[in-house]
């Protein structure tokens, strides 16, 4: 899928074929210019039941927060927020699966420009905002998550997305580095829905940079949380992260899991 950033400290500017259709192995932090056509949106959302907002949050009046890490340009974003809101393609009302929920997402990508492409393409700017951040830096974090979340006088997301981005943070920064995400993102979030990357995916995405010509990812060779990447994942964040598994929804047709987990020690309101 979608974000992550570079080895070093710093930002990482991302890298981008010279070609209008870069090779896909031109993309290091799964900032693909195209995702969405061969991994489609909604071959996602159909497996998150109707009213998933409903049954998580049946009581909450205020607007619900949401991030997605890693957007890509915005359409799993977009129709996730359709999905879960109950909306047709068309620009109707809220029907029943979301009634009485308002849904605020804040969407960010390591991409500028991908970033800049799912703000022309939006169909509800009032409701989805998007923003290019290296979610790994935490000087860029901090100050755009922090003032988004004082504009509703929150201090954490209901519920977080954390869509095919595992991978590309692990590969990038190491096993240090997926613990750190993936123990920031269980603090900041009551629910987080995540869809890991099996380890047949990282091979493969070390093979493509390796037909490019280019350096291997810093960390492939040297990872000690391998195998079965899903469960691996649910362990962390079970076990390290003060979270527990509430579902998983299945697998997609290219064979990756939806694990929703839920914060131990959150009020099931989101309520601060």
């Amino acid at each position: 899928s979608r974000p992550a950033r570079g080895s070093s400290g710093k930002m990482a500017a991302p890298m981008r074929g010279g070609s209008p259709g870069p090779e896909p192995g031109a993309a290091p932090y799964g900032n693909f210019p195209n995702y969405s056509r061969f991994h489609p949106p909604e071959c996602r959302v159909s497996l998150l039941p109707q009213g998933l907002l409903r049954s998580l949050f049946p009581a909450a009046a205020r607007p619900l927060l949401g991030l997605d890490v890693g957007c890509n340009s915005g359409e799993l974003s977009v129709a996730l927020y359709r999905h879960l809101l109950g909306l047709q393609d068309s620009k109707s009302s809220p029907e029943p699966p979301g009634a009485g929920k308002e849904l605020i997402l804040l969407c960010c990508d390591i991409d500028p420009e991908l970033i800049q492409r799912a703000r022309q393409s939006s169909p509800f700017p009032a409701s989805i905002s998007f923003a290019s951040l290296d979610i790994m830096d935490s000087r860029a974090r901090e100050p755009l998550l922090s003032s988004h979340l004082e504009r509703f006088g929150r201090s954490g997301f209901d519920i977080g997305f954390c869509m095919s981005v595992t991978m590309w943070i692990h590969l990038n920064h190491g096993d240090r580095g997926l613990l750190e995400f993936l123990a920031f993102l269980a603090s900041l979030c009551t629910f987080l829905l995540v869809e890991p990357q099996p380890w047949k995916c990282y091979r493969a995405a070390a093979r493509r940079l390796r037909r490019l010509g280019r350096n291997d990812f810093d960390h492939f060779r040297s990872l000690r949380i391998n195998g079965d990447m899903a469960e691996r994942i649910t362990q962390i964040l079970t076990q390290e992260c003060a979270m527990e598994l509430v579902c998983s929804f299945g697998s997609t047709s290219w064979d990756r899991s939806l694990l929703l987990f839920k914060s131990t020690g959150a009020n099931p309101e989101g309520a601060d």
